[in-house]
C-alpha cells in the first residue's frame, strides 16, 4: 500500500493534494484509508487465514477444499473459491499437492559448452550431442544415455 508514503510527505510538509497527484490516485482514498487502515474484508481475511492455518496444523493433509468445508464449524462462512485463493497466498497446502516441482531451479552446468551453441555440422561423425536421464524403477533407477549425429539427425549410440 502506498498510502504511508503520503503520510510521512504530508508530516515533512508535502501537501496530500501534490502528493496524491503524482502518486496518481485520489484524495478521497487516502482519506478513507486514513480513517480505516484495515478493510473490513482484509480484517476477515486475516481471520480467516488464522482458522485455515489452525484447521491444517490440526492435519497437513488437508486442502483447500477440506479446509473450507471445516470453516462453518470454527464460525467463518466463506466460498470455496475464497479459501483457495487465500491458502494459495498463504502457502497453505495439502502435503499430498500434486503441484510438485514448481520451484525447481535447473543446476550449474555439468561442464563447459564445448559446441558454443553451434549444433550444425557440415559431414556425419563431425560433431556428436549426447543427453542422460534418470528413470526410477522399482528395481532402481535406470540411467539412459542417447548420442545424437547433428549432421544426419540420428541415433548413433
Amino acid at each position: 500500500m502506498i498510502y504511508p508514503l503520503v503520510t510521512d510527505l504530508a508530516a515533512d510538509g508535502v501537501p496530500v493534494a501534490v502528493t496524491c497527484r503524482v502518486l496518481g490516485f485520489s484524495k478521497q482514498g487516502y482519506y478513507r484509508w486514513r480513517a480505516s487502515p484495515v478493510t473490513d474484508r482484509d480484517w476477515a481475511d486475516a481471520h480467516l487465514v488464522n482458522a485455515a492455518l489452525d484447521i491444517h496444523d490440526d492435519d497437513p493433509a488437508f486442502g483447500y477444499r477440506f479446509i473450507a468445508d471445516e470453516l462453518p464449524e470454527k464460525g467463518i462462512i466463506a466460498g470455496e473459491n475464497r479459501v483457495q485463493r487465500l491458502c494459495g497466498d498463504h502457502g497453505i497446502w495439502s502435503v499430498f499437492s500434486k503441484k510438485r516441482g514448481l520451484n525447481r531451479k535447473p543446476g550449474p552446468p555439468v561442464h563447459d559448452d564445448l559446441v558454443e551453441r553451434d549444433f550444425t555440422a557440415e559431414a556425419p561423425n563431425e560433431l556428436w550431442l549426447t543427453d542422460i536421464t534418470e528413470h526410477p524403477t522399482a528395481e532402481g533407477k535406470l540411467y539412459l544415455c542417447a548420442v545424437k549425429d547433428v549432421y544426419s539427425g540420428r541415433i548413433v549410440g
